[in-house]
């Protein structure tokens, strides 16, 4: 029986250190694994355009001596040109897996619904998972454990923070949130603590994690946004309100001088690029998981 992964909320705290341990091993030994998908192919579709997606996911395929295809919106046209259904029951006759990178979060659950191998979420408005696995990879490398660490998230209730708060929760890290009024995440996890105070939610935090303001597809609200969230910059006030070197995450790209200052993401407690390179490892964990 074929394996997707849609979100976190689909799979289990076992699942969620299974991966971490073979991301680990992955990380560590890249020839071990050099041939375990030799033969296989995935295909990614892209409704939106990506930097550390598609090129995690393209050398990660071929580090394990498969083959990625790109196709993008030119290229297929899903949901428009071609029914979601379509390219489901079609690629399934070519490929061995699906990478899907949507504006929609129900068109990754209908191409998961229909296709006969294996579905991966790269991103949807709902969800990052491939992001929240990798982001507590990285928490994992800097602090050995989650019991006791507090991640604090200062921004916009989004697909990433979505993700970040059901990973949280399972893998049993401390965890609480700030977003501007109105733009809370629009489901709440239990032990989540929640405000509207930046500062409350970085006072004592292990780390600092933001993210954009304005994300794709939200171009139109830029001006409202930026207005509501210009006391949620991530700036050096903010960050000495926070444990002595806590660590700063941003899951990129990041808009320098808005969210986040450029001190304070090139600091030296700053782990943006291992989380950017640890995307691919995890990612090359949950392939080995459904297609191996």
């Amino acid at each position: 029986m074929k394996r997707d992964f849609i979100g976190i909320k689909d799979i289990s705290v076992k699942d969620i250190f299974d991966i971490l341990d073979l991301t680990k091993k992955v990380k560590k030994d890249k020839k071990r694994y050099a041939d375990s998908l030799k033969g296989k192919s995935i295909g990614l579709i892209f409704q939106k355009p990506s930097n550390r997606t598609r090129v995690s996911f393209e050398i990660g395929m071929h580090q394990l001596g498969g083959y990625a295809i790109y196709l993008g919106p030119d290229e297929i046209g899903m949901g428009g040109r071609e029914s979601v259904k379509d390219v489901a029951c079609v690629l399934s006759r070519y490929l061995d897996g699906l990478v899907a990178r949507t504006y929609k979060h129900e068109d990754v659950k209908e191409l998961a619904r229909y296709a006969k191998v294996p579905v991966i979420n790269g991103l949807s408005d709902m969800s990052h998972p491939c992001q929240a696995l990798a982001d507590l990879f990285t928490v994992k490398e800097n602090f050995g454990s989650f019991k006791g660490v507090t991640l604090a998230y200062i921004g916009d209730g989004n697909n990433v923070l979505n993700s970040l708060m059901i990973a949280s929760a399972k893998a049993g890290m401390n965890m609480k949130v700030a977003t501007p009024r109105g733009y809370e995440p629009k489901e709440k996890v239990a032990g989540v603590e929640f405000s509207n105070d930046p500062k409350a939610a970085a006072k004592g935090a292990d780390i600092l994690y933001t993210d954009v303001w304005v994300s794709m597809g939200k171009e139109k609200e830029s001006r409202k946004r930026e207005k509501a969230f210009e006391s949620f910059q991530l700036n050096d006030s903010l960050v000495s309100m926070a444990k002595k070197g806590a660590r700063i995450m941003h899951c990129l790209p990041a808009h320098r001088g808005e969210e986040i200052t450029d001190s304070v993401i090139d600091s030296k407690n700053s782990v943006v690029y291992d989380q950017a390179e640890n995307r691919m490892h995890v990612e090359k964990a949950i392939l080995l998981k459904l297609l191996a």
